[in-house]
């Protein structure tokens, strides 16, 4: 299988600081592979690489079997790759509607006017949110009515509906409890299913199992490993992550 999105030997520098030293990093279409790591180890870096706010210093970046050089976010959309990050970039005060599409609203033009397709916009974002198990109940409602779980499965779906091939998701359940994680998770699944590739940036290995297939390791900036459901425990993801040091290693430092 032709990777969606692929890495390799990924070096990026900021002056004198290297912030990730030659990782390398594929994803399948209608996977979802997580890439797992402790704060400061390079995800966000990494992140930002794949969706084009940084280039690299060296190494190469292939889509769909070809070799691109991504200059500016826009070049990463129109490869079909979209980014939902923990602020998520809704505004709570604005309708579900107005997140939804967010500056690409569906309109008619009456000379050089131009005026909202109101009903159709609504419609669409009710549909779409159904599609994913959440009956909204108006459209028109603000998006800080919604709960964690709701408002994080908005922004995923509207990334989907504009396009999205391979879809990175920035700790989507750091702040979500266990019912909307639930939601989250099985929302993830469910583009799985669909073919969606999914690249799954979290520090929570119980959430990461739960859902993926594969898991990469990132630990100062360079990849620990790659590996695949089941060839791996959960222990063991963590001392990666880590380090080389688990919770019982800092526990019984502790308790001493």
């Amino acid at each position: 299988m032709t990777a969606l999105v692929e890495l390799r030997n990924i070096v990026k520098r900021f002056g004198s600081i290297l912030a990730l030293d030659g990782v390398s990093f594929a994803l399948n279409p209608g996977e979802v592979h997580c890439l797992l790591g402790d704060n400061g180890a390079g995800k966000s870096t990494l992140i930002r690489i794949i969706s084009g706010f940084h280039t690299p210093s060296s190494g190469e970046i292939w889509i769909d079997g070809k070799r691109m050089v991504f200059t500016s976010p826009s070049d990463a959309l129109d490869q079909g790759i979209a980014t939902v990050y923990q602020d998520l970039g809704l505004v709570p005060l604005m309708s579900v509607m107005r997140n939804f599409f967010m500056g690409r609203e569906p309109v008619v033009a009456v000379g050089p006017l131009k005026f909202l397709k109101k009903r159709e916009a609504a419609r669409i974002a009710h549909h779409e949110m159904q599609k994913i198990g959440i009956d909204i109940r108006d459209p028109g409602q603000s998006v800080g009515t919604m709960s964690g779980g709701q408002r994080q499965s908005l922004a995923i779906a509207r990334a989907v509906y504009f396009g999205a091939r391979a879809l990175i998701l920035d700790e989507p359940t750091s702040a979500l409890g266990v019912a909307q994680t639930s939601m989250v998770l099985r929302y993830i699944d469910l583009l799985r299913k669909r073919g969606i590739g999914v690249i799954f940036i979290s520090h929570n290995v119980h959430h990461a199992l739960a859902v993926g297939d594969r898991f990469t390791v990132i630990n100062q900036g360079r990849t620990v490993g790659t590996y695949g459901r089941g060839d791996i425990a959960m222990d063991e993801l963590q001392k990666l992550m880590a380090g080389g040091r688990t919770w019982q290693d800092l526990s019984s430092e502790l308790r001493a």
